[in-house]
């Protein structure tokens, strides 16, 4: 079974931002987990990072250079960790790892990283400064 091997990213980086176990439910029909179930965990675990740095509302404008590195079995615990890249006027940019344990057990596997970038957005879904936090 594949590993990390490379020394910077044999543990994941960042904060752990959501954790969730694979379901049968999420499954294709070879009985892996669809890459696009893994993408909306990773958007929903950035959206809760950047609305924190945001102070309030953000939306998805990029997702860029995903690579999915391992398939993704029923009943591995499922963990989504973001690290701030950047942050700009109104945007955040995250790196955002998946990582895996079968069975929610043993060794954790890097299964999916990629960049996402938010917007923070006003009430009528404007661009809006980041707020200062406080």
């Amino acid at each position: 079974m594949w590993s990390c091997t490379n020394a910077d990213s044999a543990l994941p980086r960042g904060e752990l931002a959501s954790r969730v176990l694979a379901m049968p439910t999420d499954t294709n029909p070879r009985g892996d987990i669809f890459g696009g179930w893994i993408m909306s965990l990773m958007d929903m675990a950035g959206k809760m990072s950047a609305t924190t740095v945001a102070n309030g509302r953000v939306v998805t404008v990029a997702v860029d250079r995903i690579v999915f590195r391992q398939p993704v079995q029923v009943g591995d615990v499922v963990c989504c960790y973001t690290e701030i890249v950047r942050t700009g006027n109104s945007s955040i940019t995250l790196s955002i790892e998946v990582w895996a344990m079968r069975q929610g057990q043993g060794e954790r596997l890097k299964v999916t990283d990629a960049t996402f970038t938010f917007v923070a957005v006003d009430e009528h879904g404007r661009p809006r400064p980041l707020r200062s936090r406080q």
